[in-house]
């Protein structure tokens, strides 16, 4: 499928989205989270609800600035009792961001929009920190 500014604006709103999701989740699982083994990762979710924040502030920019309107709309969040479990959900978001930032600067290239493909290829890149953090965690359970 050939891409188009519209449709772009529309998938970034979308990205947008889901970093509204992503960082009130990561404030309820820091929040939430129990058990000694989790506190080096408490403080992590709450730098990664920051970070998730920033990029939602770098999303909101590029869309105006490519002509669209920023959404207000939040994507799903997930909650669970279970530590662990919250974990895993977060781990789950930060595969579909990954997912969804590499297809977005695929198309951002094929635009020729290159001040785009930059923010969103420094957003992967935390993203995919936020990935290691929580797989760091995940595993040593």
């Amino acid at each position: 499928m050939k891409i188009t500014k519209k449709k772009l604006l529309e998938e970034l709103n979308k990205d947008l989205e889901w970093e509204y999701a992503a960082a009130v989740q990561y404030v309820q699982h820091a929040s939430a989270i129990t058990g000694a083994q989790y506190e080096s990762i408490q403080k992590e979710l709450i730098i990664h609800s920051q970070e998730e924040m920033m990029h939602a502030v770098m999303l909101s920019d590029q869309i105006d600035f490519l002509g669209g309107v920023p959404t207000v709309d939040v994507e799903k969040r997930e909650t669970d009792s279970d530590s662990l479990a919250m974990l895993k959900q977060d781990l789950k978001g930060e595969d579909n961001a990954i997912d969804r930032y590499k297809e977005r600067i695929a198309q951002a290239e094929a635009l020729k929009e290159y001040g785009l493909r930059r923010v969103l290829e420094d957003i992967l890149i935390q993203e995919e920190e936020h990935k290691r953090d929580l797989l760091t965690v995940i595993k040593s359970k």
